[in-house]
């Protein structure tokens, strides 16, 4: 009984081996099938997938943005650019005040030449004026003193113009009338009146004719 019941008992293992096993090799074929039709579907749409973007960069012409060179430019480089403008900056600035400084300079001197100017011509105006005033008292008081010479006797006014130097008797003598310079002249030693007469002939000479 135990030997039958033995043998009943191992028959059953082996089937259920041979089915395990069946089952196994499926499971791995239907497995590499699926393997095989997933490398066939992937490769098909990559190799589809390619063919539309190099379809693309054939039809399409790429676009070449512009360059900018502060963009090219390292963060380094920009501050020292920016600080050497701000330095340019500073210094013409610096200028400009100097400038500045330099025409206020100049307008103030140029104000005080304006007024020294006019100071000078209020001077020159008032020296005329009494230049004019001394001229004017001068020809007055040569003229009073021609008028006495001749209203005196000749033989008086004679001797007093033979005191005179001749250039000083020469310019009483042109000054007054010819009648009382005549008298004057004819009372004077011949020497005396012939000096007078030079000197009153040569002023008359560089006199100008017209």
């Amino acid at each position: 009984m135990t030997k039958e019941k033995q043998k009943k008992e191992a028959k059953p293992k082996v089937k259920k081996r041979s089915l395990k096993a069946g089952r196994g090799a499926l499971f791995l074929l239907s497995a590499v099938l699926f393997a095989s039709a997933s490398v066939r579907v992937f490769s098909g749409t990559g190799a589809a997938i390619a063919k539309e973007v190099a379809e693309l960069s054939q039809s399409e012409t790429p676009v070449v943005a512009p360059v900018d060179p502060l963009a090219c430019m390292v963060d380094e480089d920009l501050e020292t650019l920016i600080t050497a403008l701000r330095q340019r900056e500073d210094s013409v600035a610096q200028k400009e005040l100097e400038i500045e400084e330099k025409l206020a300079v100049v307008d103030v001197a140029r104000v005080e030449i304006e007024e020294s100017f006019k100071a000078l011509e209020i001077a020159e105006s008032r020296l005329a004026a009494t230049m004019a005033v001394s001229n004017t008292a001068a020809e007055d008081d040569l003229a009073r003193l021609t008028s006495v010479y001749e209203s005196m006797k000749s033989k008086d006014a004679a001797a007093l113009f033979q005191a005179m130097a001749p250039d000083f008797a020469a310019g009483f003598l042109g000054r007054m009338r010819a009648d009382a310079a005549g008298e004057i002249m004819a009372g004077l030693p011949p020497e005396f009146a012939y000096t007078v007469s030079v000197i009153l002939a040569g002023r008359n000479a560089n006199a100008p004719s017209e």
